[in-house]
C-alpha cells in the first residue's frame, strides 16, 4: 500500500514519539509498503525501505523543545500546510492516510480528500498531556482536548493505541477498531564487547551501576531519584548512578541539586548518546529506574529495559504498571524513600534480584518484535491491507531484526541521537535536502540468545526460560 503519514514532530530524534514513529515506519517498510512521512523540518533522515521523508519548510528552525510551544504551532502549521498538498497532488496515488498524535485533528478530513481510509496512530492521551505539563484537570483546555480527540477517534477507519489504557479509551468512545501495538525496541541486540566496554567506562572498579536514560523532563521523576542516592549512598558507597540522555541545561540544574545533595560523586550524567549504543548501555547495567512521578502514558524506556533482561524499579503509577508489575520489578512508591528502597533491593545478589531478572525476562516474550509488527499488521488489515498473513510477519520480523542476513533498521525506544539519512526510494529511505547516511548494524556474532540474561557483575549467564 502507499501511504500518506504525517507527523507534527523532529523525526527522526531521540525521544518517545519521534522514535514511535519511525519505528512505525520501519514495520510498514518490512511489510511491503511505502511511506511518504510529512514531518518538522527538524530531525535526521535515518534510511528504512519504503520511507521517503517530506519535510515541511520553516526557514531558521534548527530545533524544537519536548512539550507544548508556540515554535510547535508554527512548525505544525507548516506541517499542514505540506500535507494538504501532497494529499492534493496525490489524489490517486494513496491508499491510506495515517497520522500521528495531532496531526490526527486534520487526518479525517485529509484521508476524505484523498478519497482513502484513516488510521490514527495514538500514543497519548490529549489531555492527559497537558495535565503533564502543569495543567489543572478543571483548566477548560483539559476538556476540548478530550472532545476533540473523541472526534477524530471517532471519524478514523482504525486506531493504533500504543499501550492498552489508550485502547481502554478509545473502546469507551466510540466503535472504532482498534489495535494495541506497544513500542518496544526494535534495535540489535548489542555486541558483548561493546557492552564490556561502556561497563569499564562507568565502572573500572567494579561499582554497582543504576542507569536511567530518556529525557529529563521534570514529569520524569529524576530528581527524585537524586535524593534517593543519599540513601543509597550510604547503604551501597560504591553504588554510581548514571543519567543518560537530555539537554545541557537541563544536566546543568541535575549537577546542582547533585552538589546540593552531596552525592555529585556518585552521579555521572552522560547525556545524549548514540541510540545503536543504548542497548549496551542498559546491558552495562546492574539496575534500571524509571522514577516518573505521574501520568498514564508508559515510557517507552519500559520495552528496552525489559528487553536488556537487567532488574526494574520502577515507580508505582498507572505509566507502568499496565505493562510491568510486581513479579517484573520493583514497583515503590513515587518517592526518594520509596526508590532508594527498590534501588537497595535488588542491587544486592539475592532473591529479589534474582526475582526481578527472571519476571522481566518472562514478560518480554509478550513484546516481541514479531508481535509488534503482527499488531501494526492486524492495524492496516482494516483499511485494505489485507488479512494478517504469518509468514509475512515472520519474514518482516526477521528483516527488522537482522536475522535474515540484512542489517537491522529499528530504533532503541529513548535513548539519544542517531545519524544516519539517504537518499532514494523504496528500495530505502529519501529525503528532499537531507545528507546521506548509515542503518544501524545488525545483531552481532556471539550476541546472547532470547533465553540468556547475562549479569553484569558476573562471568556467568542465567539461564531463563522465555
Amino acid at each position: 500500500m502507499r501511504i500518506l503519514m504525517v507527523s507534527p514532530h523532529p523525526v527522526y530524534s531521540p525521544r518517545g514519539t519521534p522514535i514511535s514513529v519511525f519505528n512505525r515506519c520501519v514495520a510498514l517498510g518490512a511489510l511491503g509498503h511505502q511511506v511518504d512521512l510529512v514531518t518538522y523540518p527538524v530531525g535526521e533522515d535515518r534510511p528504512v525501505p519504503g520511507l521517503r521523508y517530506l519535510r515541511a519548510t520553516v526557514p531558521g528552525v534548527r530545533s524544537v523543545a519536548v512539550g507544548p510551544s508556540w515554535a510547535k504551532l508554527v512548525l505544525n502549521g507548516a506541517v499542514t500546510v505540506r500535507s494538504l498538498r501532497e494529499a492534493i497532488r496525490g489524489r490517486g496515488h494513496y491508499d491510506v492516510v495515517h497520522t500521528h498524535e495531532e496531526a490526527g485533528l486534520f487526518g479525517p478530513a485529509l484521508a476524505r480528500l484523498s478519497g482513502v481510509p484513516h488510521v490514527y496512530d495514538m500514543g497519548n492521551d490529549w489531555a492527559d498531556v497537558l495535565k503533564n505539563y502543569g495543567l489543572g484537570p478543571t483548566n477548560p483546555a483539559i476538556t476540548v482536548a478530550g472532545g476533540l480527540e473523541d472526534a477524530v477517534i471517532r471519524h478514523s477507519d482504525v486506531v493504533i493505541a500504543h499501550f492498552p489504557l489508550i485502547a481502554e479509551r478509545v473502546r469507551a468512545a466510540t466503535p472504532t477498531p482498534v489495535e494495541t501495538v506497544c513500542n518496544i525496541s526494535l534495535e540489535a541486540d548489542p555486541d558483548p564487547a561493546e557492552v564490556a566496554a561502556v561497563r569499564a567506562e562507568w565502572a573500572p572498579d567494579g561499582e554497582p551501576v543504576i542507569l536511567y536514560t530518556g529525557t529529563l523532563e521534570p514529569y520524569q521523576g529524576v530528581p527524585l531519584l537524586l535524593e534517593a542516592m543519599v540513601s543509597v549512598g550510604r547503604s551501597h558507597p560504591g553504588a554510581r548512578l548514571v543519567l543518560v540522555g537530555g539537554r545541557p541545561d537541563q544536566m546543568a540544574e541535575l549537577q546542582a541539586r547533585a552538589d546540593e545533595l552531596g552525592v555529585s560523586p556518585q552521579v555521572r550524567l552522560v547525556g545524549q548518546v548514540a541510540s545503536t549504543r543504548i542497548p549496551a548501555c542498559l546491558e552495562a547495567a546492574d539496575v534500571l529506574v524509571s522514577p516518573r512521578e505521574r501520568g498514564s502514558n508508559t515510557p517507552l524506556k519500559i520495552f528496552s529495559y525489559l528487553r536488556s533482561g537487567r532488574p526494574i524499579v520502577a515507580t508505582d503509577i498507572l505509566s507502568h504498571t499496565q505493562i510491568l508489575d510486581g513479579r517484573s520489578c520493583m514497583l515503590v512508591p513515587p518517592t526518594a524513600a520509596g526508590l532508594a528502597s527498590g534501588i537497595e533491593g535488588v542491587l544486592d545478589d539475592g532473591p529479589l534480584r534474582t526475582a526481578a531478572i527472571q519476571g522481566a525476562a518472562s514478560l518480554r516474550a509478550a513484546y516481541g518484535i514479531e508481535q509488534y509488527v503482527e499488531g501494526v499488521a492486524a492495524a492496516y488489515a482494516h483499511v485494505g491491507g489485507g488479512p494478517v498473513d504469518a509468514e509475512q510477519v515472520a519474514r518482516a520480523a526477521a528483516s527488522i531484526a537482522g536475522t535474515d542476513g540484512s542489517e537491522s533498521v529499528g530504533v532503541a525506544p529513548e535513548g539519544a541521537p542517531g545519524s544516519a539519512a539517504s537518499e532514494g526510494a523504496p528500495g530505502g529511505a529519501a529525503s528532499e535536502g537531507a545528507p546521506g547516511g548509515a542503518a544501524s548494524g545488525g545483531a552481532p556474532e556471539g550476541a546472547a540468545s532470547e533465553g540468556a540474561i547475562r549479569d553484569p557483575r558476573d562471568e556467568s549467564t542465567l539461564e531463563v526460560a522465555v
